[in-house]
């Protein structure tokens, strides 16, 4: 789905942006340049973000967990 129309940002690219490593909104706009140009898209692209940053901490925490047993 295409969260930025201004700059064809899509959903996948925030969330592969979030995977390799990116932690703030404002790393994201300057990665992606999503929500830089009428700002429309700022809430979607927030919770976007924010649901791959639980997805993401989810798969830290397994693996920790998996790494004791």
């Amino acid at each position: 789905m295409i969260v930025c129309v201004c700059h064809g940002v899509s959903d996948r690219a925030i969330v592969a942006e979030v995977q390799g490593g990116c932690t703030s909104f404002e790393a994201l706009q300057s990665a992606t340049r999503v929500a830089t140009c009428c700002g429309c898209c700022e809430d979607c692209a927030r919770q976007v973000m924010a649901a791959a940053q639980i997805v993401a901490d989810a798969r830290s925490v397994r693996q920790i967990a998996l790494n004791l047993l």
